[in-house]
């Protein structure tokens, strides 16, 4: 494809891989229930179908993005097209919640590799700086698009023909977009660039999250084995964390004056995935398996804490111009910590009020909405030379914390046949609104340290 040629088919095909990457996060929650209720999985094998995909989407990233720099984004984003099909196809076809979960594993992987090529991609076939900028929009738009269409696709879909649908949904899509990919004129590593793969610390990386989700998933029934992987994981991230301050190419080269605000940054956007995806994951199970919603009403009733996301991208950012991104994020993080305490209460009452209940998710989804384009603000200004080194850290962050939050959300709650699934449930979210504000505070005080080195 030459400079000439109409980059619309290629737009709309990496702008529809982003789509399916984020999508994949948030439409499996609503078919849950049916899965457990046909693959026999449990508690464990159910939150074992969610992380198997964040994990390796997770611990790749890093790694993904430095090989396209390295052989060339186009050949990465194929393979990712091509394994993310063909496992999404396996995904479709399990008749165990073993095969189920391997597949979801090959999809992750699948997913880091397509997720940094596409921008990359976009970016470097659009040379005119309007043009690109306006397709950078609408591909970060679309992806925000992704997680109030989760919920709704997937209770669509499960509701009219059952679970396997979430998955065939995933094959003509990526049939469709490796048309143009594979079309598209070879890209090249970039001139000039000295980067090399950091293959020991990706490793480190995938086995420290691998190890470290894993202990969380199985210490309801082993506490031995827990304990075991949790000093796994944390020799493998000391080890990582040693490779990266002594290599000659470590996968996130974060200078000594960036390291405060953008590992606050960081952390901020781990917990904030912590605490959605893990409440999300409980939030479909106990629509469907306790109040006995349809998957689709189940779906519809996320969309008041979903739809706030993309909605609030635009006044979000103008309000952080204005009080500035760390009290912006610090006000975004109470207002959803006063969603998820008013989703509790609704959790704990025998006689659900799904007005009151819409009205907490909708108040959750607003300093979601708040918080979300002012910390990736944040990480840009912590880097401002280095987008994509401020960008890698935060989707790695987000989709650790997905991961994360996933596993302790489901082991603490344990199984939703349990009897105090309910109840566990709305500690969780009492939890993770506690967990908020002290963030919050946190926030609030790096701005006005802040103030203080410049006044």
């Amino acid at each position: 494809m030459t400079p000439n040629d109409s980059r619309w088919p290629l737009t709309l095909a990496l702008c529809g891989g982003y789509f399916l990457v984020l999508l994949d996060v948030t439409v499996v929650n609503v078919a849950l229930p049916q899965i457990g209720a046909e693959l026999h999985g449990g508690s464990t094998g159910l939150a074992w179908t969610v992380d198997a995909y964040s994990v390796p989407l997770a611990a790749l990233l890093l790694a993904s993005g430095a090989i396209g720099d390295l052989i060339g984004h186009r050949r990465v984003v194929l393979l990712g097209m091509v394994g993310f099909g063909a496992a999404s196809v396996l995904c479709a076809l399990a008749t165990t919640i073993g095969v189920l979960v391997v597949a979801r594993a090959v999809q992750g992987i699948g997913a880091a590799l397509m997720l940094p090529g596409t921008l990359a991609l976009l970016v470097d076939n659009n040379p005119d700086e309007t043009s690109r900028n306006r397709l950078v929009g609408a591909w970060a738009a679309i992806g925000g698009g992704a997680l109030p269409a989760g919920p709704v696709i997937g209770g669509l879909l499960v509701q009219a023909t059952g679970w396997r649908a979430v998955f065939w949904l995933s094959v003509p899509v990526i049939a469709l977009a490796l048309v143009p990919v594979v079309q598209l004129r070879r890209s090249h590593p970039q001139q000039g660039s000295e980067r090399k793969v950091d293959w020991i610390g990706a490793a480190l990386l995938v086995i420290a999250l691998t190890c470290l989700v894993t202990a969380i998933i199985q210490a309801p029934a082993s506490l031995v084995l827990a304990a075991a992987l949790a000093a796994a994981a944390v020799c493998a991230l000391l080890g990582f964390l040693a490779v990266e301050r002594r290599g000659r190419n470590p996968l996130l080269p974060v200078p000594r004056e960036a390291r405060h605000s953008l590992g606050l940054a960081s952390l901020v956007a781990g917990l904030m995935n912590l605490c959605a995806l893990g409440g999300l994951f409980l939030l479909t199970q106990v629509f469907q398996d306790v109040h006995r919603l349809e998957p689709l009403a189940a779906g519809l009733l996320t969309l008041p804490a979903m739809l706030p996301l993309p909605l609030l991208g635009a006044p979000a950012g103008r309000l952080a111009n204005r009080l500035g991104v760390w009290r912006t994020a610090a006000l975004g993080l109470v207002v959803a910590a006063a969603g998820m305490a008013g989703i509790a209460a609704t959790l704990t009452n025998t006689g659900i009020s799904y007005v009151a209940l819409a009205f907490f998710l909708a108040l959750w989804g607003t300093g979601l909405g708040v918080l979300t384009p002012a910390i990736v603000s944040a990480a840009l200004k912590a880097t401002p030379g280095a987008p994509g080194l401020a960008s890698g850290a935060s989707n790695t962050a987000r989709q650790t914390g997905g991961a994360l939050g996933i596993a302790i959300f489901a082991a603490v709650a344990g199984a939703v046949t349990s009897p105090g699934f309910s109840s566990q449930s709305a500690a969780l979210f009492i939890g993770a609104a506690v967990v908020f504000v002290l963030a919050g505070l946190l926030c609030f005080g790096f701005a006005v340290s802040q103030c203080a080195r410049l006044s």
